[in-house]
């Protein structure tokens, strides 16, 4: 009888379940027994030739088997599935290897100018990001009516002077940190050999230009500093960071801290000196040096009858795009965050 067949098959495929031990085996397995085609269907449809009075019953018999069954596939399914092969952890096979990161590329390049300059006597400091507009300007031999001073140059905080130092900036150059130095050494009389790298913020941004960037600042402040020692100091930078086959330019140039005063040019590692979309003429600027101004000594605390000092500010960004073979044509590719160039470094 259509019943005792039903619950025969419905008993051994419970007892069939048991011994499999593979997905694949279930599935086999599943379309054997529901599938178009398969026992249990094949015996359902039987349910045609029985009399018209025993189809109310058979036909809910039939329901409650199909969903037993099936409840059991699905049950055994989701107990092969965390091991498709029912073999046991092996322990010892290797673990996913995990991706190890590194530092920024410009950290690296911080802690290679730290390096050098301290084998020169430098002393590495640190100043305000947020800084008053006196320590910025006013301490360095600014006037308030100074281009950089206007708000189109420089990011602002407060819209007004808030106490005798003046408006709150974010600094547009570590040489805020000049005077700071200074009056940490001035009244011992104590020379002052300074190493300053921050970040510093500008309202530019283009292929050579950032609006957050990073600065060195050198300070040497003594009874006997001079041009001369400066240049042997920027010379034996660049020769210890780039190659010694890199050619620098001093341009005499006006800034108001300092007094005389030039800028460096390094020849453009990108174009050889030819002259490309970066540096335009072969060269490109890596920053402003000079003898501090007489005012700035001042400042800080030192007599300028008695002292003298040097000063120089490079971009830490455009000083490590300058390396030898480096070929990044745009500043802001730094910070993009984009791993696929960040990974090369």
């Amino acid at each position: 009888m259509l019943q005792d067949e039903l619950i025969f098959l419905k008993e051994r495929v419970f007892k069939e379940l048991q011994g499999l031990s593979t997905l694949e085996e279930l599935e086999v397995f599943d379309t054997h027994i529901l599938g178009r085609k398969g026992e249990f269907t094949m015996l359902a449809k039987e349910i045609a030739s029985v009399p018209v009075s025993e189809k109310p019953i058979l036909g809910q018999i039939i329901n409650e088997i199909k969903k037993t069954l099936s409840a059991a596939f699905e049950e055994k399914k989701k107990n092969l599935s965390p091991r498709e092969n029912n073999s046991p952890l092996d322990v010892t096979m290797p673990g996913a290897e995990q991706y190890i990161g590194h530092l920024h590329p410009i950290t690296y390049a911080i802690e290679e100018i730290e390096d050098i300059f301290k084998r020169l006597g430098f002393v590495r400091a640190r100043y305000n990001e947020i800084e008053w507009d006196y320590y910025a300007f006013e301490a360095l031999n600014m006037p308030a009516d100074h281009p950089a001073r206007d708000e189109w140059e420089t990011f602002f905080i407060s819209e007004k002077a808030v106490g005798l130092q003046g408006r709150i900036l974010l600094t547009p150059h570590t040489s805020s940190g000049q005077v700071r130095e200074m009056r940490k050494y001035s009244n011992e009389g104590l020379p002052v050999r300074m190493l300053n790298i921050a970040k510093t913020y500008r309202r530019q941004i283009d292929i050579s230009h950032l609006p957050m960037f990073h600065q060195f600042e050198g300070l040497v402040v003594d009874t006997a500093a001079s041009m001369a020692e400066l240049v042997g100091v920027l010379d034996y930078f660049v020769k210890e960071f780039f190659s010694r086959d890199r050619r620098i330019r001093l341009r005499p140039y006006h800034f108001r801290f300092t007094e005389p005063s030039f800028e460096v040019d390094i020849s453009c590692t990108l174009c050889s000196g030819k002259g490309c979309a970066y540096c335009k003429d072969g060269w490109t600027e890596l920053g402003g040096a000079g003898m501090v101004h007489p005012n700035v000594l001042s400042a800080g605390g030192y007599d300028p009858a008695e002292y003298t000092g040097f000063a120089f500010g490079f971009g830490v960004e455009r000083t490590y795009l300058m390396k030898n073979n480096l070929n990044i044509g745009d500043l802001r590719l730094l910070y993009t965050n984009d791993i696929r160039f960040l990974e090369q470094f």
